[in-house]
């Protein structure tokens, strides 16, 4: 039911994804915690974009920035979870396509999101009497807009590319998404172009914002260290010790499971590490920013005050 005649082979129509089966004891167990996942994602995401929005003293560029990437990590979570819950195990191929390349576009835009956070941060601390001059509104929305665009383009130009491959079995991803590396070991044809068009453009889309994350936090601490009193350099770091946490656990969870050497060991691990930076970190990342951040801890008081007031029955 899963195949047709493609030339004289059997041309794979849907794939089926292992996932966590291979601990079917666990299976309700896993069921309940990703489903608690997902919620506390969405709540704690939508939150902090209706914080952003509703409370004047959050207009600033880096909670504009921070606004976005809650909508992203709403979108993001939003491309996986629920199709881990809602089963079945079976995907056709287009949807499976579908699903990588919106996935892939909202990991993409969230590595310039994290960097344009990142250099935000760098005007911050190092160019403060220029910040206000270079951080305006304008540029902000520019910079907001860049990595969503530039997210869009380079996994468009590879989805065109897999949308031309053929599959021919077996047709089992033993994942619990469509990933790439997956999706093109069970191609049948020819893969040399895609593989290497997919690594020009991690080289030239995701290399520049990782670096630029990476020269900022360098400038960042270098400047914290000449700061003369112990009082002002935590007081300094506080302000980017929320995104360094959140960039130190995506890059190095997507090192883990792109770069190191695929071991036995490694493979068997490889699903464990994608929960973190494809699950985890969208529903970590709003009490990173927001448990840490007395502004934001400000406006949500403020918020639950006011919702107090208006159901607050009159005597």
């Amino acid at each position: 039911m899963g195949n047709r005649e493609w030339g004289n082979e059997t041309a794979v129509t849907e794939f089926i994804f292992l996932g966590f089966g291979n601990i079917p004891q666990l299976q309700i167990l896993l069921f309940l915690l990703f489903l608690i996942i997902y919620i506390v994602t969405m709540a704690g995401n939508i939150l902090i974009v209706v914080l952003v929005v509703a409370d004047q003293h959050l207009h600033t560029p880096m909670y504009f920035f921070l606004g976005n990437l809650s909508c992203l990590e709403i979108c993001y979570a939003s491309t996986i979870l629920p199709r881990m819950l809602a089963g079945p195990l079976t995907i056709s191929v287009s949807g499976c396509i579908a699903q990588f390349y919106f996935a892939s576009f909202f990991a993409a835009t969230e590595c310039y999101l994290l960097a344009v956070m990142s250099y935000d941060r760098y005007l911050a601390i190092c160019k403060p009497l220029h910040y206000a001059t270079l951080m305006n509104g304008r540029f902000c929305c520019q910079l907001a807009a860049g990595s969503w665009i530039n997210g869009c383009l380079a996994i468009a130009i590879i989805t065109c590319l897999m949308l031309q491959l053929h599959f021919c079995g077996p047709n089992e991803i033993d994942h619990f998404f469509c990933e790439s590396t997956q999706i093109i070991n069970l191609c049948c044809t020819d893969t040399y172009l895609i593989e290497l068009v997919i690594t020009i453009l991690v080289v030239l889309f995701t290399l520049p914002p990782f670096a630029l994350t990476v020269v900022s936090y360098v400038c960042i601490i270098s400047t914290i260290l000449t700061i003369p009193s112990t009082t002002g350099r935590q007081k300094t770091f506080s302000t980017c010790s929320s995104h360094l946490i959140v960039v130190t656990v995506f890059y190095g969870t997507l090192m883990i499971v792109y770069l190191l050497p695929k071991t036995n060991t490694l493979r068997d691990l490889n699903k464990v590490f994608s929960v973190f930076y494809t699950i985890l970190t969208p529903m970590t990342n709003p009490f990173i920013y927001s448990l840490r951040n007395k502004k934001v801890m400000e406006a949500l008081r403020k918020i639950v005050c006011k919702c107090a007031d208006f159901t607050r029955i009159p005597n």
